[in-house]
């Protein structure tokens, strides 16, 4: 494939000053996918057919960036990814109506979703690639509070319904110098099967079990009780319009809307600002718990590292590394090879998505490479 080898030699100074562009706040890209510094992806006259794909509304902005460029530059070639939400995705792609599936959750062992998805696959084995790293911003709409603070343990008991006022004591001891209004909190959630709500209740249960008494799922508990809202675009929607309103969501969807972020305590008990560099200390700290080229992340929701933001979810382009229809291997291939390219990981840096890690990134290129 062209697209790594064509950007190899300035890999080492373009490639790293592009990437650490993801920190700006210059966000005016979409969903729909607008404008990017990146430049478009070199071509492939010979390439064409349709793929399509279906899954984490978390990394529509980013699917549509790539589809853009992608499609610019191979025009015999159509995209179709439909932002169903990770957990429709994932049966999506089990059922053979998609070619890959976006999770912001990996394939998950206790739901058998593994074997399914290599019976789908029947020659090879189904296998998970990080590709996006979507850092997960608690959300808020309160007039005149600004940098809001929150501990896991108030986050959990908000989200729990057992906080239900702005000024209850347990987030003015997160603020004390904050002047928070008696305003009831309107908790949002996503109502559908979501790896985004997947990631965040791993979050509160890791790092506040006792007030988040729920198994982590891509479903919301419906003993948790607030209010639900589809997509990440309603979340932000929902947030945006609500005042007293609180709830989770990929950062580009918050910094689109122009949403307030609050800073989140991490396992040190230091409260860290959102941005791409702070939830890249996390993901960059996150062990591989798959084997061979299936890159299954475990994340450390409990980080004690200096700066770290500790609420990520990393989206996973789910797919078969043998085992697909040849058109359909040929073009997820082709497709992958430029999302994990320095150019593809660069189309993000106006989106509010953060960077993987360059050691990461090299082991997803070389599972991408073995698609057939």
């Amino acid at each position: 494939m062209k697209y790594a080898g064509r950007l190899a030699a300035a890999a080492t100074i373009v490639g790293v000053l592009s990437l650490a562009a993801c920190g700006t706040d210059d966000n005016t890209s979409t969903a729909g996918g607008t404008s990017s510094a990146a430049a478009p992806a070199q071509g492939d006259d010979t390439l064409k057919g349709t793929i399509n794909a279906a899954g984490s509304s978390a990394q529509a902005n980013a699917i549509a960036e790539w589809k853009k460029n992608f499609q610019s530059s191979n025009p015999g070639v159509s995209i179709n990814y439909n932002p169903s939400g990770s957990g429709a995705g994932v049966q999506a792609f089990i059922q053979g109506t998609v070619a890959f599936a976006g999770s912001d959750s990996a394939l998950n062992d206790e739901k058998g979703e593994p074997a399914q998805a290599d019976a789908r696959c029947k020659t090879g084995k189904a296998i998970n690639l990080p590709m996006v790293t979507g850092p997960v911003a608690v959300v808020y709409n309160l007039p005149g509070v600004d940098g809001l603070q929150l501990s896991p343990k108030t986050i959990a008991g908000i989200f729990n319904s057992k906080i239900t006022k702005w000024d209850d004591p347990a987030i003015k001891a997160d603020n004390p110098d904050a002047k928070l209004p008696s305003t009831a909190i309107q908790a949002f959630h996503r109502s559908d099967e979501s790896g985004t709500s997947d990631n965040f209740t791993k979050f509160m249960k890791a790092t506040a079990d006792a007030d988040w008494p729920y198994e982590p799922a891509k479903a919301w508990p419906a003993e948790a009780q607030g209010q639900g809202s589809k997509g990440s675009d309603g979340i932000a929607s929902s947030v945006k319009s609500t005042e007293g309103a609180i709830s989770y969501v990929e950062l580009s969807f918050a910094e689109n809307s122009q949403l307030q972020k609050a800073k989140v305590a991490n396992g040190a008990g230091e409260y860290v600002e959102l941005t791409p560099e702070s939830a890249g200390k996390t993901v960059e700290a996150a062990e591989i718990a798959g084997t061979g080229n299936d890159l299954k992340l475990k994340i450390d929701y409990g980080t004690k590292a200096a700066g770290a933001y500790p609420i990520v979810l990393v989206t996973y382009e789910i797919t078969c590394e043998k085992g697909l229809a040849a058109e359909d291997a040929t073009l997820v291939k082709s497709f992958l090879t430029y999302t994990s390219s320095d150019e593809g990981q660069q189309a993000l840096g106006s989106l509010g998505y953060a960077p993987l890690p360059s050691s990461l990134l090299t082991k997803v290129r070389t599972a991408v490479e073995a698609i057939s």
